[in-house]
């Protein structure tokens, strides 16, 4: 979708606050812990290449994705440092990853064997490991020590790294995570081979349970200020600063008598003389209906989205007659007042990741500090 870049909508990312999101992070870890940052999904929709660029200035020790197509991405802006995809790339595309030197996830042992006959150069793997999050990966110690044994007997094959992903990290009850870390350390505990990384420390997991951190640490939701258990758990080692905002202005203003209808579904109806500012903003650009009703900020003030949210536009009601081209603040801070990703997210009945991940191509983003 191209970026709608003559319109006053844009979202501003703050490179300082994924700067010290980064540092906070390495202060808390061991100093022989690696963090991969991941980039997935377009860097959580705050860009991935400029996130990426960004964190090799902070010297980053790498990267993951979700597909082999964002890690080529990537390759194609310069970057260099290891990539991860943690998705499960098809077999056919293992010797595009070998030559760009991109480490694959082996979610199988069906997969390590169809990509050994494949591959045309040594490929790096990741082994996967289903300890409860029922997504991929080998599922018993006798499976890990069959791929363990195969990757001994495959030179095409790097056995770099082996590691799970916790399904509840991010909740106060940590019994489920204990059961899923014990069934980690007991598939790993004799393998036959050592790998350069064993990891299953998420975001929620570096922040709350550093005890499981191992070698490696996926940096995700928090690297971007976003605390990954929304409101679950609010005792966070570090302030997390979130870097993305969005702002609008109004584009139409007009003062409206009591018993007019607004918008698709004649939904509202204004009750007294109301003034009704339009957007240009809509569920296209990913501010979906479901936020119908929810507020923005204009001039410090929250003002109410009536009516339904359409695909381009939106209306709000205002206190007073603004001009056109006053800032309206969907997420972020507007004179002393705060709409934050995680009050949407529990307005939606979602997750602060959805929300921001919503957002489209449409919107253009400009990159501050």
């Amino acid at each position: 979708m191209q970026p709608s870049v003559h319109r006053p909508t844009q979202i501003i990312i703050d490179r300082q606050a994924i700067r010290a999101n980064l540092a906070h992070q390495r202060q808390i870890l061991d100093p022989t812990t690696q963090i991969f940052a991941v980039v997935k999904a377009d860097g959580y929709h705050h860009g991935a290449v400029p996130v990426a660029r960004l964190l090799h200035e902070q010297h980053i020790a790498g990267f993951c994705v979700a597909t082999l197509d964002e890690a080529l991405e990537l390759r194609a802006a310069g970057l260099t440092e290891p990539i991860l995809v943690l998705g499960v790339t098809p077999v056919a595309q293992t010797t595009l990853a070998s030559q760009q030197d991109i480490s694959l996830t082996a979610p199988s042992q069906a997969w390590l064997e169809a990509a050994a006959q494949s591959v045309t150069q040594p490929l790096k793997i990741h082994l996967a490991l289903d300890t409860g999050m029922g997504r991929i990966g080998l599922t018993s110690v006798a499976s890990v020590q069959q791929a363990c044994h195969f990757l001994q007997q495959t030179p095409q094959l790097i056995a770099e790294g082996i590691f799970t992903h916790f399904a509840t990290a991010d909740e106060k009850n940590t019994d489920y995570l204990q059961h899923q870390m014990t069934l980690f350390d007991q598939m790993t505990a004799h393998l036959p081979i050592k790998f350069k990384y064993m990891h299953c420390a998420n975001s929620a997991t570096a922040l709350w349970h550093l005890s499981y951190q191992k070698q490696l640490v996926r940096f995700g939701i928090a690297l971007y200020g976003l605390n990954p258990s929304g409101t679950a758990i609010t005792d966070l080692p570090y302030a997390l600063q979130p870097a993305l905002s969005l702002e609008t202005e109004i584009s139409h203003l007009k003062l409206l008598p009591a018993g007019q209808k607004i918008s698709y579904g004649a939904t509202y109806t204004t009750a007294t003389d109301e003034f009704i500012a339009t957007l240009p903003i809509g569920y296209a650009d990913g501010w979906l209906r479901r936020l119908s009703g929810s507020s923005v900020l204009v001039a410090g003030q929250r003002c109410p989205i009536v009516g339904r949210i359409c695909m381009d536009q939106m209306m709000i009601k205002v206190p007073q007659a603004y001009p056109v081209g006053t800032k309206v603040t969907l997420i972020g801070s507007n004179q002393g007042q705060t709409i934050t990703v995680d009050e949407l997210a529990e307005y939606s009945h979602t997750i602060n990741y959805e929300i921001i991940c919503n957002l489209s191509d449409r919107i253009p983003r400009k990159y501050v500090n």
